[in-house]
């Protein structure tokens, strides 16, 4: 889910940005540091999860900077507000397949990609084409392919880095409104 996060920081203004106007450096800095970033949210004194810092929204700064020698860069604290994605466990996500592997999907929703495992997919065997990038159910013939839409589940959870690519989230799609739309439409008229 997207939410609004406040927060505190402090940012280096390096010596290229420094110029006449100091109020334009650090809202740059900022913004090339801070967006793009996995950052802990808290819930009082809890570490409650990550999120993805998507756009900056407001800069205030707190104080003077701060020049350390032989830096040449100026540290600044900051105040700022910030759109954010928060990923949360048996979250339902939208997203788009990017990959087929012989193990699953890899479906990208957000700034997030993870794995939809093949246990995970439909409740049929399943048919793993690789020259096609597809997976296909035997007896169903429901496809998911690279660019399809689905809807899936959010059932594993690491965002132990601050690292986009090192976060670890499953999926799930088999359970009742998952799965790509066709298949939604497809069960019902079975039904």
């Amino acid at each position: 889910m997207y939410i609004l996060l406040e927060d505190e920081y402090v940012i280096r203004i390096p010596p290229e940005l420094l110029n006449d106007n100091y109020s334009d450096a650090v809202a740059e800095a900022s913004k090339s540091i801070l967006e793009g970033k996995l950052v802990d949210i808290q819930e009082g004194q809890k570490n409650i999860g990550k999120s993805y810092i998507v756009s900056v929204n407001s800069i205030e700064m707190k104080g003077e900077g701060t020049i350390v020698h032989g830096d040449g860069g100026v540290y600044q604290s900051i105040k700022y507000s910030a759109l954010a994605y928060f990923p949360k466990m048996q979250e339902v996500v939208d997203g788009i397949v990017v990959a087929v592997q012989k193990f699953g999907a890899f479906i990208k929703f957000g700034p997030f990609e993870g794995l939809l495992h093949i246990s995970q997919i439909m409740d049929d065997s399943i048919n793993i084409d690789m020259e096609n990038q597809r997976i296909v159910g035997k007896d169903t013939k429901m496809e998911l392919k690279v660019g399809d839409k689905i809807r899936v589940r959010i059932v594993a959870l690491n965002l132990s880095s601050s690292s986009l690519s090192d976060t670890k989230i499953g999926f799930t799609a088999k359970q009742p409104g998952l799965g790509k739309e066709e298949w939604a439409k497809k069960e019902n008229v079975n039904n």
